[in-house]
């Protein structure tokens, strides 16, 4: 993925908008690119005791991107969107999920949720959270949130991998 670094002279001065944008896409990308030089087998591999993989997360982003930039900007059901109805659900993997396909998926998600905001201010608010209604800056500090909550268990992930490090449990 491709995004302006948030440590660029140029993001220090930009509008909020611009800087929220760039950490918004750096934790994308950061969480994107976890599952880079991985084995399929590598990626599915479960560390802990819940269902949290590297794949599982990037695959958990793609359906937080959905909630937030979708569902809660369209009004579109999650039936609709073609999610799970639970974030733990957004976590299963299938037989056909892939590195690939994965991360695939994840940069579509990233693009859509992209297109949907540029056409609304920091402070239009959106209305189908299931919260009520709420700002955009709200939905875009709230991501940014849960992006680097999982950019920290992807790292701790890889580091267990790339290091033979298996859950004993």
């Amino acid at each position: 993925m491709v995004f302006h670094p948030s440590a660029e002279p140029a993001v220090f001065h930009a509008t909020l908008r611009d800087q929220f944008e760039a950490f918004l896409d750096e934790h994308r990308s950061a969480l994107h690119d976890s599952l880079n030089g991985l084995t399929e087998e590598q990626a599915r591999r479960s560390l802990v005791p819940s269902k949290t993989t590297l794949l599982g997360l990037v695959k958990h982003a793609t359906f937080v991107e959905k909630v937030w930039f979708d569902e809660a900007i369209t009004c579109r059901s999650r039936p609709e969107i073609g999610i799970p109805d639970s974030p733990d659900e957004s976590f299963d993997l299938h037989d056909g999920d892939t590195i690939a396909s994965v991360q695939h998926a994840y940069q579509q998600a990233c693009a859509a949720s992209r297109r949907t905001t540029t056409s609304l201010t920091l402070d239009d608010l959106v209305r189908g959270n299931r919260r009520g209604p709420l700002p955009l800056r709200w939905i875009y500090l709230h991501t940014l949130r849960e992006l680097a909550q999982h950019c920290g268990h992807a790292d701790i992930l890889r580091e267990q991998i790339l290091n033979g490090t298996t859950h004993r449990g």
